[in-house]
């Protein structure tokens, strides 16, 4: 048999279709199109299969690498794929194959082209595959990422004094980041951020374990912290009563959220400066604002270590929109299922750049002040009452 007729015939094992009534369907209507012969581009021995076969049994730090998670987590999140047939095996390919994929198109910011060499399949099977998993993307962050269940102060708060009991119903911290996106120039305007470069705003809150609990993605590069906050809100996001997150200098502050005293003292770096020349804190605003930021610097630490983890995330790909959007989602959704593991992370220090720094996009760091100077008299009142406590507990 022909090679054009091999291929015919793996086209339909890729599509779980193996019936010859079926193939002498389609042999007439492509042979027009195979006037001449073409070289075999897939040849290599070690299929795609056999790839992730290798990774998975080979030493840990490869498929750390190559898939950004231990292979045992690996394995437990396709065995969660196919329990809850999420992703399906097939003759082509096996969802453990179909995951390698996608996880080292993420880890490399592969192209199709890339992925087709490195897994020995047609350009259409990659296309299909990668499709998938990102249509199953909104059912993993409903799975894995999910509010506060328990009311209950968390540990790392009812057992330090500098918090208990100031901080005791605040449930985690909020912040926004920006991802790069690549958009056609004449739809580029709304998400052309501050630095001028072209992002999209992604909300995310986290727990005092460094999981994340939410996420909300999406937003252009252009629109402000608290305005994605605010939409969020608008579609559900809620806070139980009587309980807050810690936000940054960039949200209004309000008795669901909040903020430090602007135009005080309040970067963690500022207050090791002061230390070196001095000791104690001037008033109870400067005091309130350290241990403020000490508890919410668990955003920007697990902001840190997802982008430090998926590097996907400071470049601009070439997926359509919606795909770059939930590259997002994507990687957060896998920072938890990692975490939940106990997936280490110190490794992240010390990895291989399969994507270049050069190739890294200058963006935003966050808002830096909230632009409506009107604030919440609620929120006022509690921080004020939170402050002046902890002021009052520091200097007995």
């Amino acid at each position: 048999m022909g090679s054009w007729e091999e291929q015919v015939r793996q086209f339909l094992l890729d599509e779980e279709e193996d019936d010859d009534e079926l193939f002498f369907v389609i042999l007439p209507a492509i042979i027009p199109y195979l006037s001449e012969e073409k070289e075999p581009i897939h040849t290599s021995s070690l299929t795609g299969a056999k790839k992730v076969r290798e990774i998975l049994e080979g030493h840990e730090s490869w498929c750390k690498s190559e898939f950004r998670m231990e292979p045992a987590i690996f394995r437990t999140t396709t065995n969660f794929l196919r329990r809850e047939n999420l992703l399906r095996d097939t003759r082509g390919v096996t969802i453990e194959e179909q995951l390698g994929m996608f996880m080292y198109m993420i880890s490399h910011n592969a192209s199709n082209q890339m992925l087709q060499k490195a897994f020995q399949h047609s350009g259409e099977t990659i296309h299909r595959k990668i499709s998938e998993v990102f249509d199953i993307v909104p059912t993993l962050t409903q799975r894995f990422v999910k509010l506060p269940s328990s009311i209950q102060t968390h540990t790392k708060i009812a057992t330090d004094s500098r918090f208990m009991p100031f901080f005791q119903n605040c449930i985690g911290a909020i912040d926004g980041t920006h991802i790069p996106i690549t958009i056609a120039e004449h739809r580029a305007a709304p998400y052309r951020n501050r630095k001028g470069t072209l992002s999209y705003n992604v909300m995310v809150a986290c727990d005092f374990d460094l999981n994340f609990t939410f996420v909300s993605c999406g937003w252009e590069g252009s629109a402000s912290d608290s305005g994605v906050l605010r939409s969020a809100i608008s579609k559900g996001f809620s806070v139980p009563e009587g309980k807050f997150y810690l936000v940054d200098g960039g949200y209004a502050n309000t008795s669901s959220f909040i903020a430090p005293y602007r135009g005080v003292r309040y970067h963690l770096n500022e207050f090791r400066r002061r230390r070196s020349s001095q000791s104690g804190y001037a008033n109870y605003r400067e005091l309130f604002n350290h241990r403020h930021a000490i508890l919410r610097n668990h955003i920007e630490r697990a902001i840190g270590v997802l982008k430090k983890r998926f590097p996907i995330l400071k470049v601009g790909t070439f997926h359509p929109i919606e795909n770059q959007i939930k590259i997002a989602a994507a990687t957060v959704a896998f920072h938890n299922i990692i975490r939940g593991q106990n997936g280490d992370e110190r490794w992240l220090d010390n990895q291989p750049d399969y994507i270049s720094p050069s190739q890294y996009v200058d963006v935003p760091e966050g808002d830096i002040n909230y632009l409506n100077d009107t604030e919440s008299s609620d929120g006022s009142a509690l921080r004020d009452q939170t402050a002046l406590e902890m002021w009052a507990a520091y200097n007995s």
